[in-house]
This record gives C-alpha cells, sequence and structure tokens, in this order.
C-alpha cells in the first residue's frame, strides 16, 4: 500500500503540486495553491442516499411557479433590469467600479422594499451601521422595516437572518466576510467561494431573496473565483464615470429575465435618482444650431437614445495633427476622416486637428454612429450648421458607402417620436451624397432663419 503524501492544490483550478508554490502553474492565479492533505492512491466512493418527498423528481408540468414571480423593488429602471422585479430566493450580484454608487443604489432598493411592508436586513461589512445611517438619512432612506447591521462574520450574519426574518438580504460586500470553515483573508477565492455559496443556499432553501455587492479588479472584471458568476442568477455591472452623474445598471446574466436591458440614474446630492426617459441627457442645450454638431439614434439595451455628437477642426502647422477623442472609438474616427478625405472631397483634413466628442459622457461602440461622426466632423470642417430637426444613422465603409445597421427601424421610429424631421441614413447610398445633403439642409435652414427674421 503507498504511503500517503501531503499534496497541494490550486482552489481555482483543481490543479495539484507535491510542494507549495505562490502561483499556480494551471490558471496563474496568486495565492490559491493550499494544502489539501489528500492521501494518494485511495479510491473514494459515494453512497446513494434516497431523496425526500419535497425533493423527489416531479413531471416538469407539476412543478409550481408562482413562487418565481417578480415582485417590483420599487425603483423602475431597477425592475426593467431584472426582468421586472426581485425573484424570491434569487441570488444577484451587483458589481462596479469603487465610488460608482453601489451602496447608494442597493440602500434605495432596501428602502423601497421595506416601504412596501417587507422586511429587509442590509448588512454592512465596509462600513460601520453610523455611516450607513448618515447615508440614509441624507437620501431619505429611512424606514422601520429596514434592518441595518454591520458583520464581517459569516456565521453571525447567518444569525441575524435567523432573529430578523428577513423577506430580503442585502449584503455590502462578499468580497470583506469570511467563514471559519475557509481558511485565509477575506477575499480570497476559498473565503468568497465559501461565503457564495452558504448565502446562495440559504437563499435557496428559505426562498430569500439576496443581493450581493462585488468588487471589481482593475480591468473591470468581478473580483474573486469565476465560480461567482456562475452560482449567482443575477449579475448587474453598475457602470458610471465620476466626472458626470449619469449612471448605467446592466444585466450580464438573468436567468429570471433578457440580458439586453439597460437602467438610467443620475447621482444627485440627495442620492441616486432613476431617469426613465434620458433624451435629454446627451443633447446640448444650445437652441440655435452650431457648426460641428450632429444628432445620432444609439441602442443602449433595447433603448433607443438621442446622442448628440461634437466636432471640432482647427488649423495646424505640426508635422502630426492631432485626433483627441471622447466617448467614441478613436480607431474608428481615424477611419472616418481618411474616407472623408478620400471619398467626400475633404483633402484638406490632413492639414488640421480634429477633436471628437460626444455630449453627457456616454459612449458610443456600435457603428451606427459612423455617419453622425462623418457629418460632424464635415460641418465643423466648412463651418456650416447642421439643422436641429436632422439626424444621421450609419456605418460607413472604406469603400465611402453607407451601410445599413441592425434595428434601423427602431432608431428611425425613435427619431421621429422626438420630433427629428430628417433622417440621414443608408438610403442615401454613400458618404459624399450624405454630407452634401446635410450640407443643404444648413443651407436650407440658414435661408429660413433670414426670412424668419425679416
Amino acid at each position: 500500500m503507498p504511503k500517503p503524501t501531503t499534496a497541494f492544490r490550486c482552489t481555482e483550478c483543481g490543479w495539484s503540486s507535491i510542494k507549495w508554490v505562490g502561483r499556480c502553474a494551471e490558471c496563474q492565479q496568486w495565492g490559491t495553491v493550499v494544502d489539501a492533505g489528500t492521501e494518494t492512491g485511495i479510491t473514494r466512493s459515494l453512497q446513494p442516499v434516497a431523496p425526500s418527498q419535497a425533493r423527489a423528481a416531479r413531471p416538469i408540468g407539476e412543478v409550481e411557479v408562482e413562487d418565481t414571480a417578480h415582485r417590483p423593488s420599487g425603483i423602475g429602471e431597477f425592475d426593467r433590469v431584472l426582468g421586472g422585479g426581485i425573484v424570491a430566493g434569487a441570488a444577484i450580484l451587483l458589481s462596479g467600479e469603487p465610488g460608482v454608487g453601489k451602496s447608494t443604489l442597493l440602500l434605495e432598493v432596501a428602502a423601497r422594499v421595506a416601504g412596501t411592508g417587507r422586511r429587509v436586513l442590509y448588512v454592512s461589512a465596509e462600513e460601520s451601521t453610523a455611516q450607513v445611517r448618515l447615508r440614509a438619512g441624507r437620501t431619505g432612506a429611512l424606514h422601520d422595516e429596514l434592518y441595518l447591521a454591520a458583520e464581517t462574520d459569516l456565521a453571525t450574519i447567518l444569525g441575524q437572518v435567523d432573529e430578523v426574518r428577513p423577506e430580503l438580504l442585502i449584503v455590502d460586500s462578499v468580497q470583506t466576510v469570511s467563514s471559519s470553515l475557509s481558511d485565509g483573508l477575506p477575499g480570497q477565492p476559498s473565503q468568497v467561494r465559501e461565503v457564495a455559496s452558504t448565502l446562495i443556499r440559504v437563499a435557496k432553501e428559505r426562498q430569500l431573496p439576496v443581493l450581493l455587492v462585488g468588487h471589481v479588479t482593475k480591468d473591470g472584471s468581478i473580483a474573486g473565483p469565476r465560480l461567482l458568476e456562475h452560482l449567482v442568477d443575477v449579475v448587474c455591472q453598475f457602470e458610471g464615470d465620476r466626472q458626470t452623474a449619469l449612471r448605467f445598471v446592466r444585466a450580464l446574466k438573468n436567468r429570471f429575465g433578457p440580458t439586453d436591458e439597460v437602467g438610467c440614474f443620475e447621482m444627485t446630492g440627495d442620492g441616486i435618482a432613476e431617469v426613465p426617459d434620458p433624451s435629454a441627457l446627451f443633447l446640448s442645450r444650445s437652441r440655435s444650431a452650431v457648426s460641428g454638431t450632429c444628432v445620432t439614434v444609439a441602442l443602449e439595451g433595447r433603448r433607443a437614445l438621442p446622442v448628440e455628437v461634437q466636432a471640432l477642426v482647427v488649423g495646424t502647422k505640426a508635422p502630426q495633427p492631432r485626433r483627441v477623442v471622447n466617448g467614441v472609438d478613436p480607431s474608428r474616427v481615424a477611419m472616418i476622416i481618411a474616407v472623408l478625405e478620400r471619398r467626400a472631397g475633404l483633402r484638406q483634413l490632413g492639414e488640421h486637428d480634429v477633436y471628437v466628442s460626444t455630449v453627457g459622457g456616454v459612449r458610443l461602440a456600435e457603428p451606427a454612429a459612423d455617419l453622425a461622426i462623418a457629418i460632424a466632423i464635415a460641418s465643423a470642417m466648412r463651418d456650416r450648421a447642421v439643422p436641429n430637426d436632422l439626424a444621421a444613422v450609419g456605418e460607413i465603409s472604406l469603400a465611402g458607402e453607407v451601410r445599413p445597421v441592425t434595428s434601423a427601424k427602431q432608431l428611425g421610429s425613435e427619431a421621429r417620436r422626438l420630433g427629428y424631421r430628417e433622417l440621414l441614413d443608408d438610403e442615401l447610398g454613400s458618404v459624399r451624397a450624405a454630407v452634401e445633403r446635410a450640407m443643404m439642409a444648413s443651407t436650407g435652414a440658414r435661408e429660413r432663419e433670414l426670412d424668419a427674421a425679416f
């Protein structure tokens, strides 16, 4: 019989080694190799266990679905992302950059749910109860059915759940809670796995919805083992720039609804406010037409939003003209400038600095904004303003063609609903024709203004 030996195993991927190493040779994770204490040469087997009557397998048509109905949280934009509300027994993970407003949003959710008569337990593992109380007083999130606790031990949190008996549990955050059943410091993969699996098991057994806050790494992904995203039912990402008040909540995974919905919020001095119609957030407040601007309609999930693209073209004597962008892809802007020079007759763009930006801090990643960027640059180059009631939607190819985009019918309907009387799209055929049509519309709008003045 072989002599038992002590092995070391990676808690992330299962790779084993006869000696301890700081970094797993298989998954390249640091600090995940622990003493497994396994005995080699021994084959283990499981004995079958008869399921109880409640857990016995049944025909799928006899399974009750009433318990999985969505219950609104009181915040319409958050419910939109979740698919209609919070489902009993669901495990929801909300991640985001530090300071983006995750705790503020969940405290508002807790207050709205408590306002419906359901008891909520908010467990803060990062802040004291006094700090959370101050924020709740500032944002108006005080309610008798909202219970608050500051705990970092998993066993104590489970004791709080037994004592309070809430109908919604919020844990902020899962990376700062530790369990005595697992070695390591809070935040390590083994601890995160143990804490998350225990809370999710409690959620399923008691039909208790659990909202977990998750930290993110430098590259924006959720910290901890990848298993965390597989265990939970819903993964939401809270996005936003600290320099702007706009915030987006996106569903990256949702077992109870679609994953293409987006919730819009705005950070204010009184907390976080939902924005049901964010159409005016991405448009400038200037009433008169200004050269170098053009409006496009972009899709955020299933929501079509008008976004204003602004461009500024300035002459330069530098051998390398500057190309500065904000909110759009720099490589696409460089491609559009090359197409305008070669296909649309704007041959002097290579002697000018070009600045392109969006309004309101929104980021345009879809090709449908190409035509609006091109018209804004051409308008700035020729110093001719595009009418305020004109919008442009279309993808530009290297051949100078304007190609159709997905959801073109929805984008056109949204543009007409918002009052844009003229929509430039792929029907024009080429970017040269689209630019000339925008310049003609600019001349017509100027003549109408002069006629109205006299």
